[in-house]
């Protein structure tokens, strides 16, 4: 298994061989150097995991099980119309159900949300509803990003700019998205009333001094509240460990994990890359059953990466703090930044950022 090699075109009979015997070697490793840890108990594990209702969809099943349901066909999804999530750093956040929210009035609140954000670029002076501004704001419905018919459907919000010295005619510039998506988030929204609407991530892309405006406007209007979706070590190895069992339609870049070294006088990260071909190797060694993935089962996978790091460079990586993770499918950092790179599994990415916040919000 080495680091930062470049993806092979697909391994021949041989080399898939070698891959298992690799994976199998690095789980005698583990062994071997003591890596296997104690597991936590299961109300540990519905406090801590991202996937923590014991009632939910994802939620953990009585033998401490997380099962995975299965997805909407993907064959309705317009790729154009969810392009614009790929490729981007957002930020997350959940929010609490917003109250009195209707989808007939998304002009309406467009008009009052440009205007309300123009008087607060201008403190002190009048703005009127519907006049012609700098900002100009587009709110619009996205049905193809949701889980299943119970969902609601994603939210899109986006600022667009135009400066005072262009001509009617030229194009706005597009300065700032926001997006508000429930993927299988159904059984949260099943347990508030009618009048709420439930979209429980918000992931936003551009200024912060336009996420503040624009939710501050959403908390005062629909009665709701925005907080920033960290993301624990924890719930990056279950990311890293789920997303490295993916089968990628093309070549895939090599998966990272991003350790910080605490109680330094200087600030020190060890880059770990793993081939993502030999890292889905292992994962299939470890996962015994498709669709079902238990905390044992993700212990033992970093438990392996762990023992192959220290085999070779002396370090236990146990002692340092996972801070990033990073593959073919999609990164996320601690400081809940996710960057979706493949379409092909963007509802089991908004699946699991989707659980993330509900955690926060319950």
């Amino acid at each position: 298994m080495a680091a930062g090699r470049a993806p092979a075109r697909g391994p021949t009979g041989a080399e898939f061989e070698r891959r298992r015997r690799a994976a199998a070697a690095m789980a005698e490793e583990a062994l071997e150097d003591g890596g296997a840890r104690t597991l936590p108990s299961l109300r540990q594990l519905s406090r801590a995991l991202p996937f923590g209702r014991s009632h939910g969809r994802l939620g953990i099943s009585s033998s401490g099980r997380l099962i995975v349901p299965a997805l909407c066909s993907q064959e309705s999804v317009d790729p154009q119309k969810t392009a614009f999530v790929l490729c981007k750093a957002w930020t997350l956040y959940s929010v609490t159900p917003l109250y009195g929210f209707r989808r007939a009035r998304l002009r309406d609140y467009a008009r009052l949300l440009s205007a309300f954000i123009a008087a607060e670029k201008q403190k002190g002076m009048a703005v009127e509803v519907g006049v012609e501004l700098d900002i100009k704001v587009a709110l619009s419905s996205l049905a193809e990003l949701r889980g299943s018919e119970l969902d609601q459907a994603a939210l899109l919000v986006q600022l667009s700019s135009r400066s005072r010295a262009s001509s009617k005619n030229s194009e706005d510039k597009l300065v700032w998205s926001g997006w508000f998506c429930s993927m299988f988030g159904d059984d949260f929204s099943e347990n508030v009333p009618e009048d709420f609407t439930c979209l429980p991530l918000f992931l936003t892309h551009g200024a912060e001094s336009y996420t503040s405006l624009v939710g501050s406007w959403f908390q005062k209007t629909f009665d709701c509240c925005f907080r920033r979706l960290a993301i624990s070590p924890l719930n990056l190895s279950w990311m890293v460990a789920m997303w490295a069992g993916c089968k990628l339609d093309r070549a895939a870049s090599a998966v990272e994990l991003v350790f910080s070294v605490p109680r330094l006088s200087q600030p020190l990260d060890i880059s770990y890359a793993i081939h993502p071909e030999d890292a889905k190797a292992l994962w299939d060694t470890v996962q015994k059953t498709p669709g079902e993935i238990t905390q044992g089962e993700v212990d033992v996978f970093m438990d392996c990466l762990y023992a192959h790091f220290h085999r070779h460079f002396k370090i236990h990586l146990s002692a340092a703090k996972l801070v990033k993770v990073s593959t073919g499918v999609a990164s996320a950092h601690c400081d809940g930044i996710v960057k979706i790179l493949h379409s092909q599994y963007l509802p089991e990415v908004l699946m699991l950022l989707t659980e993330l916040a509900i955690s926060q919000i319950q």
